[in-house]
C-alpha cells in the first residue's frame, strides 16, 4: 500500500499548486515550479513552500480514517490506503490548531465528529487501575483477590468484611399472627358477615 496524506491548503494557493499540476510544459513560472514541505524536530509543524513564498502547516490527526481508492476504468476502484492524517497549510493570519488532532472531519456531516459521534472516554482514577491490575496478576498467578482497600486521608486502610448479622430466634407465637392462622383474601368470603 502506498502512504497517502490529505494536504488542505487555501484558495489562492490551490489554484496555483493546480496550475503548476496541469501545465504539461516547462514554461511555467520559475517561482511557482516549485513546492516544498518541511517539519520540524517535533514532526507536527513546518513550513510549506510554493515558489518564493511560505506558509505554516500543521499535521493532525483526522476524527476518523478515510479509505482512498484508485480506479483505471471508470468501473473498477481499488482501495489503495487508509488515511489518518491532514496537513493543513496556513496563510500568515489564520490561528493555529490547538492539539495533534483535527477537530473536524472532511466533510460537512463530520463536522464537530468527536464531540458529537464519539462515546466520552471515562475518567479513571489511576489508583483504581493499578489496583484492578494487581488484583488480575494475582488472579492469573493462581492467588485471590484482597479485600477492598479504603483511601481515607492520604491512608490507605484495609476493610475487615463484617460478619452477616444473625436473624433474632422469632418465637413461633410471633409467626403466626398474634396466635391465629394466617388467612387469604378468599377464607373471608366463606365466613358468613356478622351483624
Amino acid at each position: 500500500m502506498e502512504e497517502q496524506f490529505i494536504l488542505r491548503v487555501p484558495p489562492s494557493v490551490s489554484e496555483r499548486i493546480e496550475r503548476l499540476l496541469n501545465d504539461s510544459s516547462a514554461s511555467s513560472s520559475s517561482e511557482d515550479a516549485s513546492l516544498d514541505l518541511s517539519f520540524t524536530e517535533d514532526g507536527r509543524s513546518g513550513t510549506f513552500q510554493i515558489g518564493n513564498e511560505k506558509f505554516s502547516a500543521s499535521l493532525l490527526d483526522l476524527p476518523t480514517v478515510v479509505e482512498s481508492y484508485k480506479t483505471y476504468d471508470d468501473n473498477v476502484l481499488i482501495k489503495t490506503a487508509d488515511i489518518g492524517q491532514i496537513i493543513m497549510v496556513r496563510e500568515e493570519g489564520d490561528p493555529a490548531t490547538e492539539g495533534i488532532e483535527c477537530k473536524h472531519g472532511l466533510t460537512p456531516p463530520m463536522r464537530d465528529a468527536r464531540k458529537r459521534r464519539f462515546r466520552r472516554e471515562p475518567d479513571l482514577n489511576p489508583e483504581l487501575v493499578q489496583r484492578v491490575e494487581k488484583d488480575l496478576l494475582s488472579i492469573m498467578s493462581g492467588g485471590t483477590v484482597e479485600n477492598h482497600i479504603h483511601v481515607t486521608g492520604g491512608e490507605r486502610v484495609k476493610a475487615n468484611p463484617a460478619p452477616a448479622p444473625k436473624p433474632d430466634a422469632i418465637p413461633v407465637e410471633a409467626a403466626v399472627n398474634n396466635g391465629e392462622a394466617e388467612r387469604s383474601d378468599s377464607d373471608d368470603s366463606l365466613e358468613p358477615e356478622e351483624n
